[in-house]
């Protein structure tokens, strides 16, 4: 009880840090329990009044509790029928891919050195002098766009690669057990009419057993999630399955006049949550409900697990293990109050400066402020003028989101390389509007390529193929994986003959094998005998851009998967517009 009691405690004292450093990404939001049964009343009630003795004076506001009138009042798409009233209590919502920018900002603005798309190939390794033991003394690093490959010497490693954590520990020692159990947390995006813009949903106790939250997010409403042992990919992929349970659980809280229809899926996508088990307990099955911090017998430190808003205390903690570790020399930690990327020189009314000053629209500035905090005036002053009479800068990538062109340059200066790190990590369009970022797509990459002098070879046919290895890198669509998935049954990551054919056999197909190495050997741009999912990625982008107008494995997994869906339901891809 005292565990759970710290462990509250101190993710509500993170909480708090969080929303005072990150001001513009981070905000307090009313979210809803609505009560259907009068004895639950009373207990939700005084549940959620411990969760705010907790807090003390961290608490953000006092909750509270809601007659069924009020409660439609606020919520009018809640269902009528024998609902009771709801609670209501605060909790922090973020804007976590600007979040994560924020914190890598920061700290490079304090000395830190970056390196963006770099991977560890292995760990260096030296015999320490004294007991002759192998200490992890540095990595052996790849930069994945040009391959180029370095070293990078160091005191003390620290391995905080999330759903990964296992496979840095495996290069250190091969014979370590997994500590590391994934699982896979599905959200989609619905439009922002399923929800009041400023008043979230939370079912504690879904059909299952699951909780359920149906949030106000980005204009539009976000709902999730799923929570289900995964396998490590670099690419999860939300089934239908997911997308239907977290449809059908909505459902059942909204009024019967709000028809909850699978069209109006415009977005979905999968998160691995790295869940741990301690190697130093007793139990080491048992999930651990927080994070852990292990130093392996070489010297690496592990931090693994957690969650979001106890970041801060993670990361030094972690540090705290590698100083005593390595008897290295620090002064205390400052991180507490210690304001993030944009924060400093935000406040509530920025945006209307915006507005005043470079003559942008209300929603774009409003926008432009909450994203980017005081830096917002760096990416007005790269906005381009529109040519209209109002608003006089600021030309939207798409009509109906606030991104503007700017910030697809300014995006650049924040080490964005490939135009999926502007579409997913710097702007959220990606996760927003699938069908929206592919429109965005064809001018994001035009201006990236412009800033970076990308060659017209990166973007042109060479003979009948362009140049896959293009950093044109784009978000792509949900469907163009799921297709790579229908071959690659086993997960592996890649296709190979064997899987082609095995999925024409079924559907009464036959090609020669010869024939089938042919078309594979377009796109295997390695030599290996197989196609990487990026590969195919790659090949299908081509095929978008007009760039590859005859490729023959495109055209023969195509016409495979539009055979296979003749026999299947819709796939978790068909989301936008009521199709």
């Amino acid at each position: 009880l005292l565990t759970c009691y710290m462990m509250v405690k101190e993710a509500l004292h993170e909480r708090a840090n969080l929303l005072e450093i990150a001001p513009h990404l981070s905000a307090p939001l009313p979210i809803m329990l609505p009560v259907y049964k009068w004895w639950q009343l009373p207990y939700y009630w005084a549940g959620i009044k411990m969760y705010d003795l907790v807090a003390g004076m961290e608490c953000l506001k006092s909750s509270y509790v809601l007659s069924k009138t009020k409660a439609l009042e606020l919520f009018p798409m809640l269902k009528k029928d024998r609902l009771v009233g709801a609670i209501v209590y605060y909790d922090g919502q973020h804007n976590d891919a600007r979040m994560n920018l924020a914190i890598g900002l920061t700290a490079a603005r304090y000395g830190a050195a970056m390196a963006n798309y770099t991977e560890v190939v292995n760990l260096l390794k030296r015999a320490d002098p004294e007991t002759g033991v192998e200490k992890v003394c540095g990595a052996r690093c790849r930069d994945v766009l040009t391959g180029q490959e370095f070293d990078v010497r160091a005191k003390c490693v620290i391995n905080a690669t999330g759903p990964f954590t296992d496979s840095l520990r495996k290069m250190d020692d091969q014979k370590t057990t997994n500590i590391c159990q994934p699982s896979a947390g599905v959200h989609i995006v619905i439009p922002g009419y399923y929800s009041p813009d400023n008043m979230g949903l939370l079912d504690p106790a879904t059909s299952d057993g699951r909780v359920i939250f149906f949030l106000p997010w980005e204009k539009m409403t976000i709902a999730g999630t799923t929570d289900s042992p995964t396998n490590v990919t670099a690419h999860p992929i939300p089934t239908e399955d997911d997308i239907t349970f977290i449809l059908n659980e909505v459902r059942n809280y909204l009024s019967p006049d709000v028809e909850v229809r699978r069209g109006d899926v415009l977005a979905a996508w999968s998160g691995i949550r790295p869940l741990v088990t301690d190697p130093n307990s007793k139990d080491t099955q048992s999930i651990c409900r927080n994070h852990i911090v292990n130093v392996s017998q070489s010297g690496m430190v592990t931090i693994a697990g957690g969650k979001w808003t106890t970041y801060r205390s993670m990361a030094e903690e972690t540090l705290d293990a590698a100083i005593q570790t390595h008897g290295l020399e620090a002064s205390a930690s400052k991180t507490v109050g210690l304001v993030l990327e944009g924060g400093r020189d935000w406040s509530p009314t920025l945006y209307i400066r915006l507005v005043q000053d470079y003559g942008l629209e209300n929603e774009v500035a409003q926008h432009l402020a909450s994203t980017y905090g005081g830096k917002a005036f760096e990416v007005a002053k790269m906005a381009q003028v529109t040519g209209k009479r109002w608003p006089i800068v600021g030309k939207r990538l798409v009509s109906e989101f606030p991104y503007i062109e700017g910030e697809v340059l300014y995006a650049i200066k924040e080490y964005a390389c490939t135009a999926i790190d502007v579409i997913a990590r710097r702007t959220r369009l990606g996760f927003l509007n699938v069908q929206a970022a592919d429109e965005a797509l064809p001018r994001i990459v035009e201006l990236m390529g412009k800033a970076l002098n990308w060659t017209s070879d990166r973007k042109t046919v060479r003979g009948r193929k362009a140049d896959l290895r293009s950093p044109t890198y784009i978000l792509f669509p949900v469907w163009y994986k799921n297709r790579f998935h229908k071959f690659d049954k086993e997960s592996k990551g890649f296709i190979t003959t064997v899987d082609v054919q095995s999925v024409l056999q079924s559907i009464n197909i036959q090609i020669d094998e010869n024939s089938l190495h042919e078309i594979l050997s377009e796109v295997d741009l390695n030599k290996n005998g197989q196609v990487e999912i990026d590969e195919f990625l790659q090949l299908m982008s081509a095929v978008k851009k007009g760039q590859v107008s005859d490729s023959r494995l495109a055209i023969l997994l195509k016409t495979a998967e539009e055979s296979l869906d003749l026999r299947a339901p819709v796939s978790v891809d068909r989301s936008g517009g009521g199709v």
